[in-house]
């Protein structure tokens, strides 16, 4: 599957920052990790920390699927309002979803802190403004909801809005809690982590067949050789599809555009995570260094031709919609990508096991929450294979 056009600006801005070998021979582990993504290596840091041997494979380079393409906002809203979520599933699932987001982004936290440079960690408050005056009382209807449920956050009417970030909205939901990552520097960051604790890594390495055993898996790869394991986790993003029999996924296109880096270190009220209610939304975010990144027009089809074609003319309407909030900041475009990203029935992941593929876990952290939900399947199912009761777990299973 293509997954992103070329030059990504993570990619580009990083480069292959670490090198890892294709299989050379026959291969065993306590577990075997499909995806060197961020889900991927997520999992697999849980895993290994928790004492399991790990073998990782990928059939791209390391990170060079949508990580690489990632925009990384980190927030504990999911593309499903809270209000909407509830009709889906119920209240406690929907809340307790929100509470598990909001966890997440300072799990993330603790773990990037071990790294260089926190992987480009940073805090960001979010806010999310209504697009249209017709929206502004299901934005009363959330701010109200989530306060009941204990989240933290304020009401900005239009003047707050103006007053504060200059542009006009007909009101807003500002949250302290959400964060900012470089997804495709922490997914090496994770995976160097644990070659030191003896895991292997192989990139260029497809997996052609899974032999599902009563009591382990035997995958076979492209290059004729053969890895066993007790047990698998496939965390291949939105290519997780082949390995499920039911429909869990819908792909779009996305795309995204970040400026030249320019000399202003806050760019708006600090720097917050920007988001309208407009469905598809646009986002805003920054860069450490100094960029200001801008994100959304997706399309409802997954065509790779169609897609690349159409970023000079998204970029451009991003960019005058940038302009018209923010005229004063000289924003020229430095780099232009899109990408195929996922979404599901109710904007929540997938994670766990199937009746079809025994002795496999599914890491599938769909949506603009991709990384928090990564996180999330990372710790349950690292719990899960320790013999410990997860009972989150079954809020993202695929029997919901």
């Amino acid at each position: 599957m293509d997954l992103r056009s070329p030059n990504p600006y993570w990619l580009l801005k990083n480069g292959l920052i670490s090198n890892y070998p294709s299989i050379v021979q026959n291969e065993k582990a306590d577990i075997v990790v499909m995806g060197a993504g961020i889900t991927g290596a997520l999992c697999a840091w849980h895993l290994a920390k928790a004492g399991f041997s790990v073998i990782v494979c990928d059939k791209r380079h390391v990170g060079m699927g949508s990580t690489a393409a990632s925009t990384a906002l980190l927030q504990y809203e999911i593309d499903t309002p809270l209000r909407e979520l509830i009709t889906k599933v119920s209240e406690a699932d929907a809340v307790r979803s929100y509470e598990l987001c909001a966890y997440s982004i300072v799990a993330l936290e603790k773990i990037a802190n071990q790294f260089e440079g926190s992987a480009g960690f940073t805090y960001r408050p979010s806010l999310q403004y209504a697009s249209f005056k017709k929206d502004v009382s299901d934005l009363e209807e959330e701010f109200k909801l989530r306060k009941q449920h204990g989240f933290k956050l304020s009401w900005w009417d239009s003047q707050k809005v103006k007053d504060t970030l200059g542009f006009e909205a007909p009101a807003a939901l500002y949250s302290q809690l959400g964060a900012e990552v470089d997804a495709y520097r922490l997914t090496h960051h994770l995976l160097q982590s644990i070659l030191r604790k003896g895991a292997k890594v192989f990139d260029n390495t497809a997996i052609t067949h899974i032999n599902h055993q009563k009591r382990a898996v035997e995958l076979q790869t492209e290059q004729g050789y053969t890895i066993k394991a007790k047990q698998l986790v496939i965390a291949c993003g939105y290519e997780s599809q082949n390995y499920i029999p039911q429909k869990v996924e819908t792909l779009h296109s996305t795309y995204a555009m970040v400026s030249e880096p320019m000399p202003e270190q806050d760019f708006w009220y600090r720097n917050c995570l920007i988001w309208e209610t407009a469905d598809p939304y646009l986002y805003l975010r920054t860069t450490s260094d100094k960029r200001v990144l801008i994100g959304g027009l997706d399309d409802d089809f997954y065509s790779p031709e169609k897609r690349d074609a159409s970023i000079p003319a998204k970029s451009k309407q991003l960019l005058t919609s940038f302009q018209k909030k923010f005229p004063d900041i000289p924003f020229r475009i430095d780099f232009q990508w899109a990408g195929t990203f996922a979404s599901t029935k109710d904007g929540l992941p997938y994670i766990g096991t199937i009746r079809q593929r025994p002795n496999t876990w599914f890491a599938l952290g769909f949506g603009g929450n991709g990384i928090t939900f990564s996180l999330l399947a990372a710790e349950q199912i690292t719990a899960a294979l320790n013999g410990q009761s997860e009972k989150d777990m079954q809020i993202f299973s695929f029997n919901r």
